[in-house]
């Protein structure tokens, strides 16, 4: 690991420059997913996340998948940012997709009635944590990453395309790559508007 956690928390940004190219190998990228899949904790230990990893021509279909769906709802006079916007996570090295399995947390409702309405809200919050773990560990690993979200656009394709069961429900696409362009500086709210401490 090349940066200690609060460096890494701070440098998290969403990166769109991103190219075809990868800071380390595709062996460490699933190595480093499949530790945050594994150790992210999860209300119950309901391990409900899902995710799958596209490299090379899968990662390329995902994109064209999402272009021609948007190309669909969005007037063609209006398309081109739109496709330059996807164009950007087509060029990059890679996507994660994250997913919740609803069974899980239908089984959990099942077994602790009195939190039933609780469950779809913990699962939530749990892809979240993944969403982030994953992120800030391929960002210290020197890759570019963003956070996604063309549901339910591609949710059928996507899931006929690569064979995703019927109860994985699809949340959210994380492109990555070699970062080519640096973050634009992002405003912050004083901390002290939004928290509090009583000693």
């Amino acid at each position: 690991m090349t940066k200690d956690f609060y460096t890494a928390v701070k440098e998290r940004r969403s990166i769109y420059g991103i190219s075809n190219e990868t800071t380390i190998s595709n062996e460490r990228i699933e190595e480093v997913i499949a530790d945050a899949v594994k150790y992210t904790p999860t209300a119950f230990n309901s391990q409900s996340g899902r995710v799958v990893v596209l490299f090379g021509d899968n990662h390329k279909e995902l994109w064209n998948i999402t272009k021609e769906g948007l190309r669909k709802i969005v007037p063609e006079d209006k398309f081109a940012p739109t496709e330059e916007r996807v164009n950007s996570f087509y060029n990059g090295y890679g996507t994660v997709l994250f997913f919740e399995d609803t069974s899980v947390v239908e089984s959990l409702q099942q077994q602790f009635a009195l939190y039933k309405d609780n469950f779809p809200n913990w699962s939530q919050q749990a892809t979240g944590i993944l969403q982030y773990v994953v992120w800030t560990s391929l960002e210290v690993e020197g890759l570019g990453v963003s956070l996604q979200h063309y549901n339910p656009l591609i949710d059928e394709e996507v899931s006929k395309k690569w064979n995703i069961p019927s109860n994985w429900k699809f949340i959210a696409q994380m492109p990555f790559g070699k970062p080519t362009a640096a973050p634009k500086d992002k405003e912050f709210v004083p901390v002290n508007n939004r928290m509090k401490v009583f000693k």
